[in-house]
């Protein structure tokens, strides 16, 4: 159709055929348009946050537990697997990768600890609601 346009206005149908031929070509597609909800997301950046659960056995099992970290990733690690001499040797390993990147580190339980990177915020206080065995103070 706009080729027979160009014809009567210009009287040169090679010139219009190019014409045409070029704008279709550069005109996209309308699939190449159309992105779905899932890919949109990834492409603003905009990925779920997790938290990641460990239960330590032994204390090379730090190595992972501070991977989590570096990768923007909050951590709960549960101790009651782990012997105390080792867990508090996961702990202050705990607290220098999270010193590193300006992160944090709570106990929320007797033997369970949130470390957790810049962007996190932790609100509330679990801890004065604990006795050190975990029991809570208002089920005495």
């Amino acid at each position: 159709m706009m080729a027979g346009i160009f014809k009567s206005l210009f009287g040169d149908d090679t010139a219009a055929d190019e014409y045409y031929q070029e704008d279709q070509a550069s005109e996209p597609s309308r699939d190449d348009n159309v992105v779905s909800f899932s890919q949109a997301k990834r492409a603003r950046g905009d990925r779920m946050s997790r938290i990641a659960l460990y239960e330590p056995r032994l204390y090379a099992d730090v190595k992972q537990i501070a991977t989590q970290l570096l990768k923007g990733q909050a951590v709960i690690v549960n101790f009651t697997q782990m012997d105390d001499r080792n867990a508090k040797r996961v702990v202050d390993f705990l607290n220098g990768a999270t010193f590193a990147i300006d992160g944090d580190i709570k106990r929320i339980g007797k033997e369970i600890f949130l470390c957790t990177p810049k962007n996190y915020e932790v609100s509330g206080d679990l801890s004065a609601g604990l006795k050190m065995d975990g029991t809570s103070l208002t089920n005495n």
